[in-house]
């Protein structure tokens, strides 16, 4: 796992660490000491700690115009033993949704499970940015990732599933990943609210 690094391409055209908005402003990162571990595993030391003992982040751009936020996760998302969902949304999330980004992409690639437990941060989410058209999408989550966000639920709050899977976002500009995942949520019918 050490070797998997965050996706460093558009880096020419953001860099968290230099967004004064960002929660990662003014970060230095090492290339040679790994001191961030997932269990017994280290990880790339570019990966962002926002809390949890299993999940990391990327901010890997934000476009505080167009108000969306592409991030990706390396990882164990669990949210039954260590409530991953609470530190993202309280860490990472909040902030970015005080600075007006409605829109989260969340790359799910190496994200290799999903334990789930309620779905009130979602719901809670979800409720937050409905009004101003925000949503959040999970891109390529394994399939044993997606039966769990199933069974607990998320679909009602977070887009995934067979539209959101194998999408090959890497060699596109971010402006123009965004605009493939947008296409595909104005494609999908509209998800009933409660």
């Amino acid at each position: 796992m050490h070797d998997i690094e965050p996706f460093f391409r558009w880096r020419d055209q953001y860099v968290s660490s230099e967004d004064k908005k960002s929660p990662f402003y003014k970060k230095e990162y090492s290339e040679f000491v790994f001191s961030n571990k997932i269990y017994n595993y280290h990880i790339h030391p570019q990966w962002d700690h926002f809390g949890s003992n299993t999940l990391y982040s990327k901010v890997l751009y934000v476009d505080y115009d167009e108000r969306f936020a592409l991030l990706e996760f390396i990882g164990e998302w669990n949210d039954c033993l260590y409530n991953d969902i609470m530190y993202l949304r309280s860490n990472l999330v909040d902030t970015m949704l005080k600075e007006g980004i409605n829109k989260f992409v969340f790359y799910c690639d190496n994200v290799l499970n999903f334990h789930g437990s309620d779905d009130s941060y979602y719901e809670d989410l979800f409720d937050e940015i409905k009004e101003s058209g925000g949503w959040v999408a999970m891109i390529n989550t394994f399939k044993h990732v997606e039966e769990e966000l199933l069974r607990t639920k998320l679909h009602f709050y977070v887009n995934f599933g067979e539209r959101f899977s194998d999408l090959n976002w890497r060699g596109k500009t971010p402006k123009t990943a965004f605009q493939e995942i947008e296409f595909l949520l104005n494609q999908q019918p509209k998800r009933l609210t409660y």
